[in-house]
């Protein structure tokens, strides 16, 4: 795809040179809006406006939904007044407040002088809603029908006001505004013209509220398999609906916040090649300024514990070993339960079962890394190295190893539990932050047995 895309720009590019503009546009006609937008994004600045003005109006409000918001920017300052009106006219609601939200106040501030009062008016009531709520991410461009309407008069209206919807695969009924029934367009076709819409639709909606957390609609998209979700306000009268592409565009974006998160990296809404050296260098600096703070405690242990490592120097050539594989069973552990949580998979409630489902993984691994480790160190630290191992050392540290992983595995698994609880992203309490904790603890335990086993 990357290859074909290249060759499509270069062709363009000498299309470009030798002034072919049918030519061009011939090309561009026969391309999906997102592969248009993929070209225009490896395409010089200066030829962006000239192959722009060549795609038809449909296409080229498609294809600018699909642009990333610098490239948007770039043509908007492009733009006659006139062809700025042309393009937001063209914009479905949902993707013209996605416009509005990314774009500088100068810019959004010519958006809306452009649009049509009626979408002018849609814009600031879906922007009046909390961020990354139902009410935030719907269009109000839908198909209403009224129970009492025939199948014949249902299907006239759709002729006459769904072609400015975003879908129309679902119509949904409503009386008086409120919402009491949903109806598939395959239903409609393939009913008698006689029919009553009342007879025939789903009386039984499921919905959301407008201030729904965005999540939560994308899991219910997941379960139902849905194309389309009804969103009502607080008396049941519907405003709006989220499509299934919104839902895709919400999943990729928490997703990708998510992992951000649990890399100990504050989230940024452009993308990586987008994004400028300084704001990426002020999403990594906090954290990082953190853990290493917070890795003092570490040094401190050790510090503490000195007369204990000069007694037996072997001990502290264990260390590494011992921090990386509790960090890794920590961030295993919590990974897999960040997930679920995301997914809808596991409660507050289900804390107690996970927590001993997670004891029984982490005795099996231990035990096994353990043994694992004991071989190890007869083959390699006895054997090959000579590096003095007693027994006792070798069993301080398999016993240590089995408490590490047990600890590590307790640690990840209950953090994102207590930190939804808490109100907090349960990402945040991944990988960076979980090894920090596990690095103190197991430094402790390994002293502690080493003391207790080899009496220093």
């Amino acid at each position: 795809m990357a290859e074909t895309t290249i060759t499509i720009e270069s062709t363009l590019s000498a299309l470009v040179e030798q002034k072919k503009y049918t030519t061009l546009r011939d090309i561009l006609v026969t391309m999906n809006p997102s592969d248009v937008a993929a070209v225009f994004e490896e395409m010089d600045e200066s030829a962006l406006p000239l192959l722009f003005r060549l795609l038809p109006k449909e296409l080229a409000a498609d294809a600018f939904v699909e642009m990333e918001p610098e490239t948007q920017e770039l043509l908007i300052h492009g733009f006659s007044d006139t062809e700025l009106k042309e393009v937001v006219d063209e914009l479905y609601v949902d993707d013209a407040v996605d416009l509005v939200e990314e774009m500088p106040a100068n810019v959004v501030k010519r958006i809306l002088r452009q649009a049509d009062p009626d979408m002018r008016r849609m814009i600031n009531e879906i922007l009046r809603y909390p961020e990354d709520s139902a009410g935030s991410i719907m269009t109000t461009e839908f198909v209403s029908l009224r129970p009492n309407m025939t199948v014949e008069e249902a299907t006239k209206r759709i002729r006459r006001t769904g072609v400015d919807k975003e879908t129309i695969n679902t119509c949904y009924v409503t009386s008086r505004g409120e919402l009491v029934g949903a109806l598939s367009l395959r239903t409609l076709i393939l009913s008698d013209p006689d029919d009553v819409i009342q007879e025939i639709m789903e009386p039984n909606v499921i919905s959301v509220s407008t201030t729904e957390d965005q999540e939560t609609v994308v899991q219910m998209f997941s379960k139902y398999n849905f194309n389309a979700l009804p969103v009502v306000d607080t008396e049941n009268r519907l405003v709006g609906i989220v499509t299934v592409d919104d839902a895709i565009d919400v999943m990729e974006e928490e997703t990708t916040e998510d992992m951000e998160k649990m890399a100990g990296i504050v989230p940024s809404e452009r993308s990586y090649l987008h994004t400028g050296v300084v704001e990426t260098w002020k999403a990594r600096l906090p954290w990082l300024l953190i853990l290493m703070l917070s890795a003092t405690f570490t040094g401190i242990i050790i510090n503490h514990y000195q007369s204990q490592l000069a007694a037996c120097l072997v001990l502290s050539s264990f260390i590494p070993m011992l921090s990386g594989t509790g960090g890794n069973s920590g961030t295993q552990a919590s990974v897999a339960v960040i997930r679920s949580i995301a997914l809808g998979e596991i409660r507050f409630a289900d804390i107690w079962q996970v927590m001993w489902k997670e004891i029984r993984v982490a005795v099996l691994c231990g035990v096994c890394l353990a043994a694992a480790n004991f071989v190890k160190i007869l083959l390699v630290d006895q054997l090959w190295l000579q590096n003095g191992v007693t027994p006792m050392v070798a069993l301080v540290v398999c016993l240590t190893l089995v408490c590490v992983v047990f600890i590590a595995k307790l640690v990840g698994c209950s953090l994102p539990i207590l930190a939804q609880r808490l109100g907090l992203d349960p990402a945040v309490m991944a990988s960076p932050f979980i090894t920090t904790i596990v690095d103190v603890l197991s430094l402790l335990v390994y002293f502690t047995i080493a003391s207790s086993l080899l009496g220093l």
